[in-house]
Parts: C-alpha cells; sequence; structure tokens
C-alpha cells in the first residue's frame, strides 16, 4: 500500500472530476481518496463529487495494488494542476 496527502489550492469541478476517474481507471490498483472523514474510489465519478473538494482540503490518497507506486503520483499531480 502507498499512501500521500496532499493539499487542495482549488476545488474538484466536474470536468476534472472526470480526468481523474479517466487517469484512475487506467491502473489496476484500487485507489482511495480521503477527505474530512470521507472516503471514495477514485475510479467512481459520483464518489469523487460526494468528497465535495474545496480549496485547502487535504486529500490522502491510498493506492493498493500492482501498479501501487505509479497510482499516487499520478494522481497528485491531477489534484496539484486543477485548472
Amino acid at each position: 500500500m502507498v499512501e500521500s496527502s496532499v493539499q487542495m489550492d482549488s476545488f474538484l469541478e466536474t470536468s476534472s472530476a472526470a480526468s481523474l476517474v479517466q487517469i484512475a481507471s487506467r491502473f489496476k490498483s484500487r485507489i482511495s481518496l480521503v477527505a474530512e472523514e470521507k472516503t471514495a474510489n477514485a475510479k467512481s465519478i459520483m464518489g469523487l463529487i460526494s468528497l465535495d473538494l474545496q480549496s485547502g482540503n487535504v486529500v490522502k490518497i491510498i493506492a493498493e495494488g500492482e501498479d501501487e507506486q505509479q497510482v499516487v503520483p499520478e494522481i497528485e499531480n491531477v489534484l496539484l494542476n486543477l485548472a
């Protein structure tokens, strides 16, 4: 299992959530995002939207599986570079 935390600089819009799901879906690992006591599957757009990620939120990325080492930097990059 690989974990990392990032602080959001912007809120997660629906279009950004869709991009995140597309990226997460390329990997075989289970990927979860945890924010303010809520957990969501990073491969589920409804799950990501339900997190209601806002600027200032700290998001924990948890990846578990055969490609977990590659997953976390990809997801971090998306979360840190929201437009």
